[in-house]
């Protein structure tokens, strides 16, 4: 029975949790036995850890980009090593349209160390293409049964935006601020639900500030009415493997998404939702889901039909085939 050691610097992080935790069953129905250690941030303990792979058949190494120190150690000790990453970890958010030097460094040291390289999506695998020909792209999936929950009547009659992330990306929702502002102008009854750790205001508008747990976040969307999902368009926005329109259209939402990245492939324009570019589309297009309960229903059926090419039941063959296949290549 093989058996793989799983590395990552954030076990608690979305990224982990539906591009490797998701697999654990699969992996154990596989015959495939795996043991998960948190890399710390010390240099020296980390090694410590890389050490432990030559009990293993192989590594999966989650996202972290090592230091030369790290990939020698990791490199002499592992027999296999598999490459995971969803994000354009070689760009610095705040400054996207010039690679980091340091971090393009590292992703490209520790890409070429790999035996197999898991990418997001197809802009991220042409990055690391540059430095590895054995990549495989695996999209971010999601387990859609746990979304198949009865919505519940709504009291008040608000028709709710939402909004789900992380306080570092609140930044991509204020771009869409003069939009919001002016359909909360124009209808007293439309909410925008923020599912977040941290939280935003603006003018004239009705805000649902919503923590953001992982045993609540499902209720909160199934019980929303249309996913908004506004991004910038730059190298590291490109990156991002659309999980929350995902989770939106698991919910059987409509979905409002600017055209970057993956987005334009989740969201199929006037099918399951809308693309939506600058201000005044994104008005006209929340407009429309606004006024016709109808659209928001058929939109939301066709959204849960989507999601569910990325169910973990179509999307763990690969991920398995993809380490028994680096298990059994000789080179």
């Amino acid at each position: 029975m093989p058996k793989i050691l799983i590395l990552t610097r954030h076990i608690e992080s979305a990224s982990f949790r539906q591009r490797i935790a998701l697999y654990f069953k699969s992996l154990s129905h596989a015959g495939i036995e795996y043991d998960v250690e948190p890399l710390p941030a010390s240099s020296l303990k980390t090694i410590k850890i890389l050490k432990k792979a030559d009990s293993f058949d192989a590594v999966i190494l989650h996202k972290k980009r090592l230091n030369p120190v790290q990939r020698f150690s990791l490199r002499r000790n592992a027999k296999k090593i598999i490459y995971d990453f969803d994000d354009a970890v070689m760009y610095d958010y705040q400054y996207p349209e010039i690679p980091h030097i340091k971090k393009m460094k590292r992703f490209a040291d520790t890409v070429k160390m790999a035996d197999t390289v898991l990418a997001g999506n197809n802009f991220l695998a042409n990055l690391a293409k540059e430095f590895n020909k054995n990549i495989v792209v695996l999209p971010t999936g999601l387990d859609t049964a746990e979304y198949n929950m009865e919505r519940k009547p709504s009291i008040d009659k608000n028709i709710r935006l939402v909004w789900i992330g992380s306080g570092s990306n609140l930044a991509y929702l204020k771009q869409i601020r003069q939009a919001i502002e002016q359909l909360s102008t124009n209808y007293k009854n439309v909410v925008l639900r923020i599912i977040c750790n941290e939280f935003l205001d603006m003018r004239h508008t009705s805000i649902e500030k919503i923590q953001w747990s992982l045993t609540s976040q499902i209720s909160n969307l199934v019980n929303s009415d249309i996913g908004i999902a506004p991004l910038p368009d730059n190298n590291f926005t490109r990156g991002k493997c659309g999980f929350k329109i995902l989770q939106y259209c698991a919910a059987s939402l409509p979905v409002v998404a600017s055209p970057v990245g993956v987005n334009a492939d989740l969201v199929q324009d006037r099918v399951n939702g809308f693309l939506a570019e600058t201000d005044s589309q994104w008005f006209d297009c929340l407009d429309k889901l606004i006024c016709s309960p109808g659209l928001r229903h058929n939109m939301g059926k066709e959204a849960k039909r989507i999601a569910a090419d990325y169910d973990v039941s179509i999307l763990e063959k690969k991920f398995i085939d993809t380490i028994t296949n680096t298990l059994s290549n000789d080179s």
